[in-house]
This record gives structure tokens, C-alpha cells and sequence, in this order.
């Protein structure tokens, strides 16, 4: 990814955050067809240190857990805002009018390797710990024991659970941090009018380079 320094994030616990907040993966992996992508959410598990772990499952049926070489090098892209920048939201563009639209947005892209785990016990239990990581701040959180338990058991083994050990990760924030500080707080304020889920997200992020300059 072509990576200006004005755009770079690094911070693990910055990365972290984004992918918890953007859980859906898109799984980039070589196999004996080609590259291959799938749409995964993942949970992304600490380990020591700056590194960090992502699991997920798979349908029994999708063939990347067969076509894969065992412990290939993947590339996981974590997608969040992005959205239309109009020069026209720029104090700047009355000054001289040397302005022209761009597209804002931000990623994370998570590099390592790839292993499948065929094993009902880790399955069940990664299935539980992403339900309630997307379950527990609903007023009636659904939880998987509120299923049949051979219900469970039959879905459990309709999937194969999956492993990343991640290697390198890095984000791209292109946020505006090119743009003077005037023009940054007019493109917030042209986000905010568009009140989109994804406008607003973009302008809470412009509004942070406000604030750690």
C-alpha cells in the first residue's frame, strides 16, 4: 500500500482499536486457484508485546481452508470511514481556488500467517467469544446457550475455525492532515452536514488531528 508519512499509523493500540470497531476482515490468501478473498469478521486476540493474533471461522464448504498452503502468508484489510472530500468545504478555495476534490478514508492492513483449526472444541469456543463480543451491550444479548445444544453442535461443525499470527500492521489515515487547520474544521463541518454514519465517523477522525498537533 502506498504509504505517505503524513497518512502512517503504527501505534498497536491505535490498530487494535480500529479493528475492533471495523471487525470485518477482507482475507487476501495464495492458493492453488490464485489469490483469493473472503469477508471474515475477526476478533483480534493480545499477545506479548506489540504483536497481536486474529481468529475467525470459515463454512466447512468454502474451500480456502483446503486450497491454502499450511501457514500461508495472508493480508487481512480492515476497512473503516471514508467518504467524498468537496474542495468546496475549503476556506482555502476562496483565496486562490487551487483546490481539487480527493477521497478520504481509513485502514488498517494486517500482514501474516494463515493456519485453519478443524476442531469442534476451538470452534464453539471462538463462536462464543464473538457473540458476546457483539452481544453484550444489547439490552437482551443473545448468547449461543440459548440455542438447542445439538443445534450448536450441528452448526459448529459446519465451520473451521482460523488463525492469523500476525506479523507486520499498519494503518492509513488519510484524514486531511495535509490541509491547514482551517480547512480541516471546514471539511468537519461539511461532514457533519452530509450526518451520514460514515461522514460523521470521517469528521470525528479529522477532528482528532486537530487536537494531537
Amino acid at each position: 500500500m502506498y504509504l505517505p508519512k503524513a497518512f502512517e499509523e503504527h501505534k498497536p493500540e491505535r490498530l487494535r482499536d480500529f479493528i475492533r470497531s471495523y471487525p470485518l476482515g477482507t482475507l487476501v490468501a495464495a492458493t492453488t486457484n490464485g489469490l483469493e478473498a473472503n469477508h471474515i469478521p475477526l476478533l483480534i486476540a493480545d499477545t506479548a508485546g506489540a504483536g497481536a493474533t486474529l481468529h475467525g471461522h470459515i463454512a466447512r464448504a468454502n474451500p480456502l481452508w483446503r486450497d491454502a498452503s499450511p501457514n500461508a502468508h495472508a493480508l487481512v484489510i480492515f476497512h473503516g470511514p471514508d467518504g467524498f472530500i468537496s474542495p468546496s468545504w475549503y476556506p482555502s478555495k476562496r483565496e486562490n481556488a487551487r483546490v481539487v476534490p480527493t477521497w478520504n478514508y481509513a485502514v488498517v492492513h494486517a500482514h501474516g500467517l494463515l493456519r485453519f483449526i478443524d476442531d469442534s472444541a476451538w470452534v464453539r469456543a471462538h463462536v462464543e467469544a464473538l457473540t458476546h463480543e457483539h452481544e453484550a451491550n444489547r439490552d437482551t444479548p443473545w448468547a449461543v446457550t440459548d440455542a438447542p445444544a445439538e443445534f450448536v453442535d450441528k452448526m459448529v461443525t459446519a465451520v473451521v475455525g482460523l488463525e492469523i499470527s500476525i506479523t507486520r500492521w499498519y494503518g492509513k489515515w488519510k484524514v486531511s492532515q495535509n490541509r491547514s487547520a482551517a480547512d480541516r474544521v471546514g471539511v468537519i463541518e461539511g461532514l457533519e452536514g452530509e450526518a451520514s454514519a460514515s461522514s460523521v465517523a470521517m469528521a470525528a477522525l479529522i477532528k482528532q488531528t486537530l487536537t494531537e498537533e
